[in-house]
Order: structure tokens, then sequence, then C-alpha cells
């Protein structure tokens, strides 16, 4: 729209009567002069701006030669044939031309010159002038502010006071996704559906009231009415008056900040999904938990699906890495998928699940797969736009890479996992229902997410590594079920911890001695992993040496009390019961150790009172002997503290609530074994537990000798 319209377009308000006059308007800033001569070229009619021009007042210039008054003598000769012209033909003229001024100087006028007819048939001439440098300075004035307004990148709309629009610069046509006549005399409410028209046009009435700018107001939606995607906005809103100080509307200027706003969003996007796998990653120290924890941070943030691999050699513990043309065999150890916010999306992804190996598989890649690169090399494998030809690369072979084609994979990347220098799988990535293909920017968050994963995987599997070597070392060291000995029924239970770190130190033994006694250990070495385990191996080879020697238990306590001293200062309890079938008697002899629990049937269950006892490795502490009658059917239970501490209540509680269960236990001894792990240890297993229970049953009759 041009400055014409514009004007055109301002709407007169009616007023019954004549409105006042307000100067200011842009005749007001020309100072158009005009004066009407008659056909002698006689001036007979002289403006107020034209005295103001040329310095003669009316008085002065009626009935003067036009010529003779204005025009310098070089320049009357071609006027007056100028004038003849308008006169006898009806032509229009336009001229510039120095015209005299009353204090005898000259001033360059522009002049039209238009010829008028009366009802009579009189011809008059009315001539209109404007001094040439005001008119030459609002005509550049003009065309800057029109180019400004149609070069600007910013989108500029001006608005009457009914908030319909009147002028829409090429900038706001394509911010707006409209054209301009689409917008030109329609309101905020018809041009922008889809917007906060409320609030908009509350903001136009503060500022048409006030006079204050509202500047830089951000706003993010669907703006425009052909507007496709969402918008992010600087508006601001402006009062327009004319010279006068009449209010004309309200002009408004939006800057498109969307690619700075997405910018922004998408970094913090980023830096909350490096925050949540900082904190959702690693919480456990299980492979299997970890590798899951990675592959649901990154869905559906970062990708559609993804899925979590590593080199099976690092299952094993053995070094990683993928020699040259050979292929890499992983073991999958989680699957993840967004869950689709149709159902169109969910069969898409569940489609590209199944294309992955299902965790625990075993799967072997030749060297040309791209993941199979991607350890190869430790370094990204991304494809940003996938085609047909691709997918055999991809996938894990032609079923995969047809449900994979199904799914409408479009976007694929593999990241090393890597540890301490050391490539320990990929993180596999896919995109399905996101539209967006993977970036550069997906590649680097990529990376450092599994850079930070790796370092937990690579925790857990040397975890896992010694919690198995433990296991396996204290498993051995343990003995096999024992036999039941004379005038006993023995049950027992090993559980260990769930983590590698707590394996290790507890330990019981059924110790055959002379005379059909029997020899009950439950003992438990302070501290954890594989040198507990080694120090229990020791002392319990050592107990068992000791047993054969017909000792009484605070003598045993004793010798081991000094074995365990020379064991790099290990610290360990120990409950040491001798059983004599034919006397019923059983002496016990404890060095720091949790009480045993005396079962009689018909009655109930007991803690048996023991001295304390120091423990072993303490040193310089005597040890005593307490006798316990054990008639046939009554038992002992011996444990170690795993069974009944936890962190959060009082070993008194919790020894209540060993009694308690032993109280309602089955007749059988191996169900009250696994009543006692099932009713005491769930979800406590940072201890592992020996568990040792014996019932007196009637001795076989002795043996006469020769």
């Amino acid at each position: 729209m041009g400055a014409t319209d514009a004007f055109r377009a301002r709407p007169v308000q009616q007023t019954s009567g004549r409105a006042p006059y307000v100067p200011g308007s842009l005749l007001d800033v020309l100072g158009v002069a005009a004066g009407v001569l008659d056909r002698e070229g006689r001036i007979v009619l002289w403006s107020p701006q034209a005295e103001q021009l040329f310095g003669w007042s009316a008085a002065e210039a009626l009935g003067q030669y036009a010529a003779r008054l204005l025009v310098a003598e070089d320049d009357v000769d071609a006027v007056l044939q100028l004038f003849a012209e308008v006169m006898g033909e009806g032509e229009t003229f336009a001229v510039v031309f120095p015209a005299r001024h009353k204090d005898g100087g000259t001033r360059l006028v522009e002049f039209r010159n238009v010829r008028l007819e009366d009802r009579h048939g009189e011809f008059f001439a009315l001539g209109i002038a404007t001094d040439r440098e005001v008119l030459r300075k609002v005509e550049q004035d003009l065309a800057l502010s029109l180019g400004l307004v149609t070069q600007s990148p910013i989108g500029l709309a001006v608005l009457d006071t009914s908030f319909r629009y009147v002028m829409v610069n090429p900038a706001l046509e394509r911010i707006y996704g409209l054209r301009a006549e689409q917008c030109t005399g329609r309101t905020v409410r018809e041009v922008l559906p889809r917007a906060d028209t409320g609030a908009i046009e509350a903001a136009m009435r503060e500022v048409l009231a006030t006079g204050t700018p509202l500047l830089d107001r951000f706003a993010v939606g669907h703006e425009g009415g052909g507007a496709s995607e969402e918008q992010a906005q600087l508006i601001s809103y402006y009062r327009l008056e004319d010279p006068g100080g009449q209010v004309l509307g309200v002009a408004t200027s939006l800057v498109d900040v969307t690619d700075r706003h997405r910018t922004l969003e998408e970094a913090r996007r980023r830096t909350a999904l490096i925050a949540d796998a900082s904190v959702l990653i690693g919480t456990t120290l299980e492979l299997e938990q970890t590798a899951r924890e990675l592959a649901e941070v990154v869905v559906p943030r970062l990708a559609d699906v993804a899925a979590v691999d590593v080199l099976d050699s690092v299952v094993d513990g053995d070094r990683a890495g993928t020699p040259a043309g050979r292929a890499a065999v992983f073991r999958a150890l989680a699957v993840a998928a967004a869950r689709g916010t149709d159902d169109t999306t969910a069969a898409a992804c569940a489609d590209a699940v199944r294309a992955a190996d299902p965790p625990g598989r075993i799967a072997k890649y030749d060297h040309d797969r791209l993941v199979a690169r991607c350890v190869r090399t430790g370094r990204p494998v991304r494809v940003s736009r996938v085609h047909a030809e691709d997918l055999p690369e991809i996938a894990r072979d032609a079923d995969a890479a047809r449900l994979l084609a199904r799914a409408g994979l479009h976007s694929y990347m593999a990241v090393p996992l890597i540890a301490r220098g050391e490539v320990l799988g990929a993180l596999d990535l896919k995109r399905i229902a996101n539209p967006l293909p993977f970036g550069e920017d997906d590649a680097a968050l990529a990376a450092e997410l599994a850079a930070r994963a790796a370092v937990s995987i690579d925790n857990a599997r040397w975890y896992q590594r010694e919690r198995a070597t433990a296991l396996t070392l204290q498993r051995t060291l343990l003995p096999q079920r024992p036999q039941d000995p004379v005038g006993l029924e023995i049950a027992c239970r090993y559980q260990p911890a769930g983590t590698a770190s707590r394996v290790g130190g507890d330990w019981f033994d059924v110790i055959p001695q002379d005379g059909e006694k029997s020899a009950l250990v439950v003992g438990d070495v302070m501290g954890s992993g594989i040198n507990a385990a080694a120090a229990m191996g020791q002392l319990r080879t050592a107990a068992r040496t000791l047993s054969q020697l017909g000792l009484d238990p605070a003598r045993v306590l004793h010798h081991l009390d000094h074995t365990a001293s020379g064991l790099d200062q290990m610290i360990a309890t120990c409950l040491y019961a001798v059983y004599d079938p034919r006397s019923g008697s059983c002496c016990v002899a404890n060095a720091g150790h949790l009480p045993p629990v005396h079962l009689r049937p018909g009655r109930p269950p007991v803690l048996v009172d023991l001295p304390a006892g120091a423990p072993l490795g303490v040193g310089g502490i005597p040890f005593e002997n307490t006798a316990v009658a054990l008639a046939p059917g009554d038992g002992l239970v011996l444990y170690t503290d795993g069974l009944v501490e936890t962190r959060d209540e009082a070993i008194d509680a919790r020894l209540e609530a060993l009694l308690a269960v032993l109280e309602d236990a089955p007749a059988g001894l191996e169900a009250t074994c696994d009543l006692l792990l099932t009713s005491l240890r769930p979800g406590n297993d940072q201890d592992d537990v020996a568990l040792l229970i014996a019932r007196a049953v009637p001795a076989p009759p002795a043996v006469p000798g020769p």
C-alpha cells in the first residue's frame, strides 16, 4: 500500500456541525500557496499561505499582474506563454522557477497552473505553489520512510483506532503468511484467528489511552492465518499521532525470533536431558539395569527407538575391541521405544522393536554393518536420511530390514560406548515418528550421554565380575550341604548380598567329632569382597582343624582369635557350639555374635542368654562356655546379622521380629529356612546371610565295644 492509499484509508470522524481545525497536516507542513488569476493574468484571489510564501499581502497582490509581481524579468516571456496555453487550451503546466519575494530576493518554488471555469463560462487560472526545498525534503522523508517500511526485515503494521489494519509491510506478510490485501480493512480477530486477540487488543487500548509504548513483548504461538509452524516473536506497540497531535491509530512491530527461540529451547532440552541422565543412569551396579536406564532416558527426547548392545567380550570381562575385517559379537542388553501418540505410530515403533535384537540375545554383525563400524572405529555413525539401500547395513537380517522399512525408519545413528579408553559397545538410535533427521547437535548430545553411561556400564560390568568371583570363591569355601550328624537334623542356607561390594565373609559349618559329638559354627568376617571371603576361608579351615582336637568352644575361640589377629587386622564374629547327643547338652561360646534362638516344642522361641564376648581379632579377652539343654525336638537357630539387621530399625526390634516368625514356623526345617529368608529379607539384600538350624533327634543306641 502506498502513502496516498494510507492517507485515503484514514477514517474521517463525522460530527454534527463543523469540526474544529487542528493544524499539523501534510498540507500545513508543505505550506501550499494558492492564487486565482483572471484571463488577463491579474490576481483576483490570494491565500494567506501565498502571503507567507511570497511576502505580499492580499491588499498588495490583488489586481496586480502575477507575472510582473512574482516572475523575474528573464522568465516573464516563458511564463506568459505557458499561461496563454493554459487559458487557451486548458493545458496544465508545472514548472520550477525562482519566484520574486517582497524582500527583493528570490525563492525557488514548484508551481502548478490549472484553468478554472465559472458558471458564466468565464475562465480563470488557479495557481498553487510551494517552497521547492520544503517539498523535496518532504518527498525524501516520505520515500525514506516508505523504503524502510517495505524493505525492513521487521514486520510493521498500522491499525486504526478500531484495530483494523491500514498498512502491512512485506516482512509482516511473510510472518503472517498472508498478503497485504488479506489484512487491510480487517480486524485483528479476523487476521489472527489463532492468536490471543484479547491480550493484543488490550495492549493496543492501553497504548491508545496512555501514549506509552509497550516494547518487546514475547509471544509464542501460531499467529497468522497462513502460518503453519509455531512462531516466536517480540512485539511492540506505539501510538500514532499526526503533527497536530491527533491520534490516528496504533503501529505495531514484530521481530521474528523463532530461530533464536528454538535454539534456546533446544539448548534447554539438551541440558535437561543431560541432567536427567546424570540422575537416572547408574542407579545400581547391575549391568542390564544400567543399560535399560540409558535406553529409557533417550526415548523419546532424542530417539523413538533406542537399543544398548555391548560386546560379548566385555560382559565376560575380557578387553573389548573388534579387529578390522572381523565380525562384531554383541550381547543385547536393552531396548526402549516411544509409546506413540496414535495407533499408527505405536505400531511403527513396535515393528522397530521387533527388528532389534531382544535383550539377552547374542548377535554377530559383519564388519560392513554400521554398528560394527561404530565399535571398530570408536566414532559415531550417522545416516541423516535413510534410504532403502541403507537398511541392509542397519538391520541384523533381511526380515529386520523389512520391519524397519514398514516402520518408516528415516534417520539412524549409532554412538560408541567408550569408558577409560575402551569401546564397550554401542547406543543404537532410530527416528520414526520424530520427523527431524539426526543432525550434528544430536550426534554431539548422544555422544555425551553415551560417554556418561559408558562409565556406569563399565563400573557395573566390573562389579558384576567381582561379585561373580567373590561368590565363586565363597561357595567353594563353604561346605556342601552337610550330612545330618548323630542326634541332629540339619538345614542350612547361604544367600549372597545383592552387590559385589557386599559379598564375602559369612559362613556356617557342621563338623563331626569323636564320640558322636558335632560342632556347629556360624561366623561373619567384617568387611566384604574377595578379601573377606578369603579370610572367611582361613578361619573356617582353622575352626575345622581345632575342632578335631576335642577342645571346648571357649578354647577354640581363643585359638581362632589368635588366627584372626594374623589376618591383616581382620575382625570376625563367631558362634561355636558342641552338641553331645548322649547327654543332650550343647556347650556354646560366643565371640561378639548375635545370640542363637532356642526352639522348644509347645513353648515360645527365646534368645539364648550368652555372654557377648569380643570379636575374633581383638585379642586378649577370654571367652566363656554356656550349657544349653537340647531335648529331642528342641532346636537351635544360628544366623549372621544379614538376616535381621536393617538401616532403619533397631536390632532389638529386628530380633523380636525373628522370634515372631519362628513362633509360627512350620514343622520342617527346610521350610523354616525359606520362611525366615522371605519374611526378614525382602528388599534387604545389602549383606549376605548364613543360616543354620539344628534340631535334636533321638540318638541311635550306642554300639558296645569289643
